[in-house]
Parts: structure tokens; C-alpha cells; sequence
């Protein structure tokens, strides 16, 4: 079938909207029709970078649609199912998924190259295969994706708001209780109150955090963030450090997450400043190119503080766990989605989205499929 997506074509580019190709799903492979897909932060360092990687490729990885048609095997999904696309596959069986890792699992090797796990890929641009960003795909109306890397949700939550539980939602989220162990009566810093910190935010909230200090250069986002619960908020780290030791009463914060647009090393000194005797601080955030996410680690500081230093990835959630979890406090009312949705765009409006973003403007830009 045809369809029209957003492609990255070289590094340095813009995303260009074109025409393409969707195969037929194969064995254990599902054809989805996407209906959004959220404008999360790495799509934009796919626009500067993809180690690893190759180009051209469908950005988005962030979505929630439809599914169309499955192929021979699949039992997870079935057509006419509302889903949530998980950007990183869980087979259920490998060695990590197998020690409650899935976050990791091995079916993830290609997400760089967006190469299904059966050696396919989804596209075809003017002839050639063609990937999908994280096996995923979401700027293009309709994809091809492993029953891996498919959440079945109930068909009645609101699709907008479900897509954002693809990546935003469990990555900050989980980064502030799973990786990040935080709990009740905590000092919790959150750097970065983007669309990933301020979930970080709400998972601290949740996990019985007494103090939340959310650290952004932008008034908008500080402002949001004390609506999901942080209890201070600050414009830098410095600031952070100080008051994290005023409210732990000398020693300096229990969990340190760090959720900033671009990873640095002058984020890490500043983030690392903020934790006390025995904290935990969690790498979330990713630079544009691995050579720049380099940081320096003070290894007499970390030895005799016992600081941890814990990098997570997608929140060191279960997709399959977590996504439905996250969507059952958000219809109880214990988690806030609807809100998190700054602004929402067309397609041909992708590109004006990661603008606004740049310009902190929006804490999550909504792609709208077919709007």
C-alpha cells in the first residue's frame, strides 16, 4: 500500500514529507494505520545523528493507531485493536526479558537502522528498503511493526493522550522509580521539565517523594511542572544544589534525574552537585552525538559519597507492563496526560513542531495522522 511519511534523507536536514511503500506485515509482523505520534526529543537528535545507524529513514517512534492487518502467527493483536507502539521490542523470552529487563531486549539491536527482527524492512522509498526509527516508524500515516513492539490498549482511552505512553510517559516516569528508586520522603531533583522530566516529575510525586525540584531555564515549563506536583522549581542546577541541601536538612538530594534536551558536561557537574551521601543519579538525557554525551565522573567523590550512577533507558520500564499500568492511573485519575500536549500539528507541520521545541515552546508536540 502507499502512504506518506516524514524522512530523514541525510544528517544535518530537515524532516521532508514523501510518498511511500509499506510492505505486507510477514510472519509476526502487524500493519498499523498511525493516528499520533508524539515530537519527542530524540527524532531531533536523529535529525543531527544516527551512530550506528542509516539514512534515509522514517522518523517517530512515539504513536498510537489502529491495527489493520497482522501477519501468519501473530496472537497479540489483532485487526480493529487500538495500540501503542513500544520503540523498544519485547520478545519476552531472550535473556533480558527472561531478568525483568525487556527494556534491553535483544530484539532492539536494529532500532538505529529501523530493520524488523524478521531481516525486513517496512518502507520503500523510490525502490529501495527503507526503516522506521526505533522499528517503529510513527511519522508515517501507516507502518509495519513487529507484534513486539505493540501494546494492545483499551479501545476506549482517548488515542491522542495514549501515544504519549509510548515514550514521554514511562521513560520519565520510570526513570524517577525504577531507575531511580525513589521513595517515600525522598529529596528528588529533576533537571530538564521537558516532556520526559515532567513525568519524571509525576513518578517522584507517585513514589512518595517529599520534596520534587524541578530545574528548567524556561518560566513555562517551571510553572507547568508545579502543576504535576514538583513542590519547587528552579531556573538551574546551582540553585537546585543549594536548596536540595536546605530541604534535606545539610546532606543534598537522595535522586538526581536528569532529563535535559542535550546531555553535557557541564549538565553533569551540575547535576552531579545536587546529590547527597548515598544518591542516585540517574542519566536519562542523550546528546546529539555520543563524542559530545561524554561527562567527567569524580571517582574520590562517587567512592567515598557511594553515589550510583544509573543510566536508564525508556524509564526501565516493561512495555507490556508498564503502558497498560500507566494507562490505568491516568483514567483513575492519578496520572495527568491530557495536559502534557502543548501544541498539535499536521504532517506538513513537522518541522515548525521541533521549532517551537527549540524555542521552548511546548513541553509535547502532538503530530496529528490524517487531521
Amino acid at each position: 500500500m502507499r502512504t506518506r511519511g516524514a524522512v530523514l534523507r541525510e544528517a544535518g536536514t530537515e524532516y521532508e514529507i514523501v510518498d511511500l511503500e509499506v510492505v505486507d506485515p510477514g510472519p509476526g509482523e502487524v500493519l498499523v494505520e498511525m493516528a499520533y505520534a508524539g515530537l519527542c526529543h530524540s527524532d531531533e537528535h536523529l535529525r543531527h545523528a544516527n551512530p550506528g545507524g542509516r539514512y534515509p529513514i522514517v522518523g517517530g517512534h512515539e504513536g498510537s493507531g489502529v491495527v489493520l492487518a497482522v501477519g501468519p502467527g501473530v496472537t497479540g493483536v489483532a485487526p480493529g485493536d487500538h495500540v501503542v507502539t513500544s520503540f523498544l521490542p519485547a520478545c519476552g523470552h531472550c535473556r533480558y526479558c527472561a531478568t525483568g529487563r525487556s527494556n534491553i531486549c535483544d530484539a532492539g539491536a536494529t532500532i538505529a537502522i529501523g530493520q524488523l527482527p524478521t531481516g525486513t524492512y517496512p518502507f520503500r522509498l523510490d525502490g529501495e528498503p527503507l526503516g522506521g526509527f526505533c522499528i517503529v516508524g510513527a511519522f508515517a500515516r501507516h507502518t509495519v511493526l513487529s507484534e513486539f513492539s505493540c501494546v494492545r490498549i483499551d479501545p476506549h482511552l482517548p488515542l491522542d493522550t495514549a501515544a504519549l505512553l509510548a515514550c514521554s510517559v514511562p521513560t520519565g516516569w520510570g526513570s524517577a522509580v525504577y531507575s531511580g528508586g525513589t521513595r517515600p520522603g525522598d529529596v528528588v531533583v529533576v533537571v530538564g521539565l521537558g516532556g520526559v522530566g515532567v513525568n519524571a516529575v509525576q513518578g517522584a510525586r507517585h513514589a512518595g517523594a517529599a520534596h520534587v525540584i524541578g530545574v528548567d531555564p524556561v518560566a513555562m515549563k517551571r510553572e507547568f511542572a508545579q502543576t504535576l506536583g514538583a513542590t519547587h522549581t528552579v531556573a538551574d542546577a546551582a540553585e537546585a544544589a543549594q536548596l536540595a541541601r536546605h530541604l534535606s536538612r545539610g546532606t543534598g538530594a537522595d535522586v538526581v534525574v536528569v532529563t535535559v534536551g542535550k546531555m553535557s558536561p557541564g549538565v553533569m557537574a551540575g547535576a552531579s552537585a545536587c546529590l547527597g551521601k548515598g544518591g542516585t543519579l540517574v542519566l536519562t538525557a542523550l546528546a546529539d552525538h555520543p563524542r559530545e554525551g561524554h561527562v567527567d565522573l569524580n571517582g574520590q567523590m562517587t567512592t567515598v559519597f557511594e553515589h550510583r550512577v544509573q543510566g536508564s533507558l525508556f524509564g526501565s520500564c516493561n512495555p507490556f507492563r508498564d503502558i497498560p499500568m500507566l494507562a490505568r492511573l491516568a483514567e483513575e485519575g492519578r496520572l495527568e496526560l491530557d495536559s502534557l500536549v502543548t501544541r498539535r500539528y499536521a504532517l506538513e507541520e513537522l518541522n515548525q513542531g521541533y521549532r517551537d521545541q527549540a524555542a521552548g515552546e511546548t513541553v509535547r508536540g502532538l503530530l496529528v495522522h490524517g487531521g
